[in-house]
């Protein structure tokens, strides 16, 4: 898997200060996208021991509230494997912080992944630049849903985050 960034202290990707995995890899190339330099798989750094301490330092200080990840697309079927392993790390070594994740695909096609049990919120959808707000939040157009996982899994149906 290729990254292109790890940003700190984000306040725009999630609730509170969060570390976010920017991943490489985006097949659904919405037009409009903020990030389109992430499209390629290629692109990017690998991600590495160095990339993967980086990313669990940050997470180590108390102020921050947890991981997102976004891109591209972090469920990019390329990107799966080394993202959950990443998602079930964080919540073994920091139960108490929140694992986000952004991605186009939807949730009806994600949630019998039995690694999304390791997500608490995912944002689903392709970006429709045609329903882009400047009010909306957490989300790049008004299609897009914030999804409480823990709380959808248990229930069987959609439930979004408060």
């Amino acid at each position: 898997m290729n990254y292109h960034n790890i940003t700190k202290d984000d306040m725009l990707n999630g609730d509170g200060l969060r570390v976010v995995l920017w991943v490489a890899g985006c097949t659904h190339q919405c037009a409009g996208c903020q990030n389109p330099i992430t499209w390629d798989l290629a692109g990017g750094l690998p991600f590495d021991e160095a990339a993967e301490n980086e990313l669990f330092e940050e997470m180590k200080r108390p102020h921050v509230s947890g991981v997102t990840f976004s891109g591209g697309d972090p469920l990019h079927p390329f990107n799966r494997s080394e993202v959950f392993r990443l998602m079930e790390k964080s919540k073994k070594l920091f139960p108490d912080k929140t694992v986000w994740v952004y991605t186009g695909f939807l949730w009806e096609d994600l949630k019998d992944i039995p690694e999304m049990k390791y997500a608490d919120v995912l944002v689903d959808g392709e970006f429709e630049k045609d329903k882009n707000h400047n009010n909306l939040h957490w989300v790049g157009s008004s299609n897009q849903r914030v999804i409480d996982v823990q709380k959808s899994l248990k229930e069987n149906t959609v439930c979004l985050h408060e």
